[in-house]
């Protein structure tokens, strides 16, 4: 993960510069680039057997997942020994190039196996990064064969390695927690699910740049962008194979120095990839947790990343696709080796597969859990799977109050016989309650009374299996004899944040009624003494408005702390939060 880079990184989230943009976006393999862009005959790729009932993909990449060939891909990227973004391109045994090249070859022996129906190209792309000014992604795509071919959906992990100098090219630097786990997971799922058949295009992508800046991410997302693609989802995994704890860890942490964890992992989301979360969890509760011999617990946490932090699916995310990044629970380190006696091994030449304790020459001590990882990539193969083979989302889905319950209306141009509502409270990440229905518009009569609800609705096909869930939609529901207990008479609202205590970020919304007349309106934050910790502007439009309060990185204490409501130099209403980290 990168650490250096953070202010440059920032600058550029919140902007468009084309300055310093990337330059020659270029998919090298014109019959991958064509694929990318939905124009292919889906016979050209059928196989000889077609594998593609939900159920026997999902046993498939269970059975086929292999720790071992994980560990022998996190050997083979380790003997490369410093795959630093501007490393060696030309060695044959040292850097980023000879790297990459193995990467290559290595998806083009998957294809053999599989009729060659798996495409490989890199995505090349110009932009100056320690010192060297052309770079390129790695990536397979298994083309779709179905009516939604031209639709995407990647897994991706990147491939550069670092030092405690972002820019050291000759150091040791094996990156094997940080990210010869997650490219090895890319490769592992590319061998595994390019035996089976999908109605839309798959998209294994390794990519580059990542410690310095999200470019090689960057890249491939401007180059979706800028050619209009249907970029489905996107699962990004990021330091996915370590179970151990270091004494620094990005809030929110591990519990402390040598903790063990390989049952929990985190799914990190923000705007359109937080309902992709909600989908990943929800197909693994339902598809494959019940199979797995080893539960593991997934998360959906509250940020978009760890705090100061950030990984490949927020260039994605940025431009409208949906993306989320799996992560271990434990991380060793903070990414920051130039802080003081910092010790960990993330970001560090010490970023190693582990330890020869007994001086055979041998590693006997592994610093990443081979079965931990394995079953991070069963979760991440299934749940593509489930995106890649799912049927297609209502268009669009709406509620409106009624005396004792909320009407629901979903617009479906197909016929389908049968969808899934969600609902979940303002206070749970999580849905509360999952529902089928068999009609496009009725009533529906579950919820509790005074209560906010967002809802959101999702096609359910033969196979019992969801499509991507539609935009949330929000609503009171109360009965004909309750007043409505959020409104005031203005129609403004200053609603409890949320989760409330809160160990890494927070939302504070605003409920809006109706039209308000006024000049100016924020958010402010401070400490029980007064003073002021953050200033959020805000548009008091009609409806719900969300201010994500935490992403910046502080240092303050536990405790209690106030946020108000100011509109037009006036304290509109104040409430209290509790920091608990």
């Amino acid at each position: 993960m990168k650490q250096a880079y953070l202010l440059l990184w920032a600058f550029l989230a919140g902007c468009s510069c084309p300055a310093i943009a990337q330059q020659n976006i270029t998919v090298t393999n014109p019959e991958v680039d064509q694929i990318l862009k939905g124009n292919f005959t889906p016979e050209a790729y059928l196989p000889s057997m077609i594998i593609n009932h939900p159920e026997d993909i999902t046993d498939g990449i269970l059975a086929d997942v292999s720790p071992d060939s994980l560990k022998q891909y996190l050997l083979t990227l380790a003997a490369f020994g410093n795959r630093n973004t501007g490393s060696d391109t030309s060695s044959a045994t040292f850097g980023m190039g000879a790297a990459r090249r193995w990467a290559y070859i290595k998806l083009e022996a998957f294809s053999a196996r599989q009729e060659n129906r798996l495409r490989v190209s890199y995505l090349q792309f110009d932009q100056d990064i320690c010192g060297m000014g052309r770079h390129r992604n790695v990536f397979a795509v298994l083309p779709g064969i179905g009516p939604h071919r031209n639709e995407l959906v990647f897994v991706e992990g990147h491939m550069d390695s670092r030092c405690e100098d972002v820019c050291d090219t000759e150091c040791l630097a094996h990156g094997m927690e940080d990210n010869g786990s997650g490219t090895a997971l890319v490769l592992e799922l590319a061998r595994v699910m390019s035996r089976f058949a999908f109605d839309r295009t798959l998209v294994f992508l390794i990519t580059t740049g990542e410690e310095q800046g999200l470019y090689g991410a960057d890249a491939f997302a401007l180059y979706c962008e800028n050619n209009q693609l249907p970029v489905r989802s996107v699962y990004n995994n990021d330091i996915v194979g370590g179970i151990i704890c270091g004494q620094t860890a990005s809030p929110p942490g591990c519990p402390g120095l040598n903790q063990i964890d390989s049952i929990n992992v985190r799914l990190y989301s923000g705007g359109a990839g937080r309902l992709l979360a909600r989908f990943a969890h929800l197909e693994y509760q339902e598809e494959l947790l019940p199979k797995m011999p080893v539960p593991t617990v997934l998360n959906i946490m509250s940020r978009e990343d760890r705090v100061g932090r950030g990984g490949d699916h927020i260039p994605f995310r940025q431009r409208g696709f949906p993306a989320l990044r799996f992560t271990s629970a434990n991380e060793h380190g903070d990414g920051n080796p130039g802080q003081a006696n910092y010790e960990d091994r993330q970001h560090t030449r010490e970023d190693v597969l582990g330890l020869d304790t007994d001086g055979d020459s041998v590693i006997d001590s592994f610093f990443v859990d081979f079965n931990y990882l394995a079953r991070n990539a069963i979760i991440n193969g299934s749940s593509m799977a489930m995106s890649a083979l799912g049927p297609p989302s209502p268009l669009d889905f709406s509620v409106e109050r009624v005396d004792n319950g909320l009407r629901y209306e979903i617009a479906d141009a197909a016929e389908n016989a049968v969808y899934r509502i969600g609902a979940r409270t303002s206070t749970n990440i999580y849905f509360d309650t999952l529902v089928y229905v068999t009609k496009k518009v009725d009533t529906i009569y579950f919820l509790e009374p005074s209560t906010l609800y967002y809802l959101t609705a999702a096609v359910v096909d033969s196979n019992d299996i969801e499509s991507h869930f539609t935009n949330e939609v929000f609503s009171f529901f109360t009965t004909g004899l309750e007043e409505q207990p959020y409104l005031s008479g203005d129609g403004i609202t200053l609603l409890q944040n949320r989760p409330n205590p809160f160990d890494e970020a927070t939302t504070i919304s605003v409920l809006v009624e109706r039209p308000v007349r006024y000049e100016q309106a924020f958010i402010r934050v401070a400490d029980t003494q007064g003073r002021e910790l953050a200033r959020y502007p805000i548009d008091l439009k009609p409806g719900m408005i969300d201010i994500l309060y935490g992403y910046e990185k502080h240092n303050y204490q536990r405790g209690t702390y106030y946020y108000s409501l100011i509109i037009d130099g006036r304290v509109y209403d104040t409430k209290a939060m509790v920091y608990a980290y």
